[in-house]
C-alpha cells in the first residue's frame, strides 16, 4: 500500500541531455604488464576531453570490467560531477557489445566515440560536427588525416564520384611522416607501414572549400546517434576481434566515411609518450639492448605472458 504521494510528482521539470555525447570505453583488467600505464592513459584521455572539448556535451564511460582501481577512480569522478553517466559491467561484453549498449543508450543526438587511449586536443569537437553538417549522408567523421583500406569506403566514393558538388582526387595527400605518426601508435611495424603506404592511394573529397580524406576509424568517430542505431546489432562473440563489423556496416547502408585534414585527436596507445613516462636510463636500455628483439626468445616470452593472462584472469 502507498502512503502519501511521491514527492516527485510535483516537480514540473528534469535535466535535459546535451545534443553531443561524448562516450568512451575503458578495459584494464589489472596493472601491470601491457597495462602498466593503461590508468594514466585513461586519465590523459579524460583530462583532454575536460580541457579541450567546448561547447555542451554529456560523458558517458562504459567500463568493461575493469579492475578495482580504475573503477573506484571512475567512480571518483563520477562523484564530482565530472561524467554524466557511468556504467560499471560486471563482465567484458566486448568492445562491440560496448558499442550496442553505447549507441541505444546515448541520450544526445550527436556520439563522439574514442577509445580510452585517445587524446583530445583544443578544439575537437567542432570541426566533426560542421563536417556531421555539411553532408546529411555522413555516417561517421574521425579526427585526423588517415590512409585507410579502401573497401570500407566504397559508398562514400561512389556518391562522391556522382554528386555535381563534390570534387574527387586521387594521389598522395598525407605525408609518410602523419602516416607514420599513427601507425606507430598502434605498434606498426615500420617495414610493413611502409608497404601499405607506398601500395595505397588516398582519396580526397573536396567539398565547399574543405576537403576530406575518405575513411574513418572505428577508435575515433563522430556520427549521429541515429545512423548508429541503423546498423545494430553488431555481433559481439570476442573482445576486439570483430570491430571491422560497423565499418563494413556503415557503408553497405550507403553512409559515408569520412576524416578530417587536421589533427584534432592522437592515438595514445598503451603508454605516455616516453618523455613523461620513462626515465633516462630506461629509454637507452630500450634503445640500445636488442636481445629482446631475438625471435626465439621474444615467442617465448610472449608464450608465458598470454599464459600468465590466461591463469590469472581466464580461469
Amino acid at each position: 500500500m502507498r502512503v502519501g504521494q511521491n514527492p516527485a510528482k510535483s516537480v514540473q521539470e528534469v535535466a535535459q541531455p546535451a545534443r553531443v555525447t561524448v562516450a568512451i570505453v575503458t578495459y584494464i583488467p589489472f596493472i601491470g604488464g601491457y597495462y602498466a600505464q593503461a590508468l594514466e592513459v585513461l586519465k590523459r584521455c579524460l583530462g583532454s576531453i575536460w580541457a579541450h572539448t567546448d561547447g555542451d556535451y554529456d560523458l558517458l564511460v562504459f567500463d568493461n570490467a575493469s579492475c578495482e582501481e580504475v573503477r573506484a577512480y571512475l567512480l571518483e569522478q563520477q562523484r564530482q560531477s565530472r561524467i554524466q553517466y557511468l556504467t560499471l559491467s560486471e563482465q567484458n561484453i566486448g568492445k562491440a557489445g560496448a558499442w550496442n549498449y553505447i549507441f541505444g543508450a546515448a541520450p544526445g543526438e550527436f556520439v563522439a566515440y574514442a577509445d580510452s587511449d585517445v587524446y583530445f586536443y583544443e578544439g575537437w569537437l567542432q570541426p566533426h560536427l560542421e563536417a556531421l553538417e555539411a553532408f546529411s549522408n555522413a555516417g561517421m567523421v574521425t579526427g585526423m588525416p588517415m590512409l585507410t583500406p579502401a573497401q570500407y569506403s566504397t559508398a562514400t566514393v561512389n556518391w562522391a564520384e556522382s554528386a555535381s558538388q563534390v570534387r574527387v582526387e586521387h594521389g598522395r595527400f598525407l605525408d609518410w611522416e602523419d602516416f607514420w605518426r599513427h601507425a606507430q601508435s598502434l605498434g606498426g611495424d615500420e617495414p610493413k607501414s611502409r608497404q601499405f603506404y607506398q601500395d595505397n592511394e588516398d582519396i580526397v573529397l573536396f567539398h565547399q572549400d574543405k576537403q576530406y580524406y575518405v575513411g574513418a576509424a572505428h577508435f575515433q568517430f563522430v556520427a549521429r546517434k541515429s545512423v548508429l542505431q541503423s546498423v545494430l546489432p553488431i555481433p559481439s562473440r570476442r573482445p576486439m576481434g570483430e570491430v571491422r563489423i560497423l565499418d563494413k556496416k556503415i557503408n553497405a547502408a550507403g553512409f559515408l566515411r569520412l576524416c578530417l585534414d587536421q589533427w584534432y585527436v592522437q592515438h595514445m596507445g598503451n603508454t605516455l609518450p616516453e618523455d613523461e613516462s620513462l626515465n633516462v636510463a630506461d629509454r637507452v636500455w630500450r634503445s640500445g639492448f636488442s636481445l629482446w628483439r631475438f625471435g626465439p626468445l621474444r615467442r617465448l616470452l610472449q608464450w608465458v605472458y598470454n599464459r600468465s593472462f590466461e591463469i590469472l584472469y581466464k580461469s
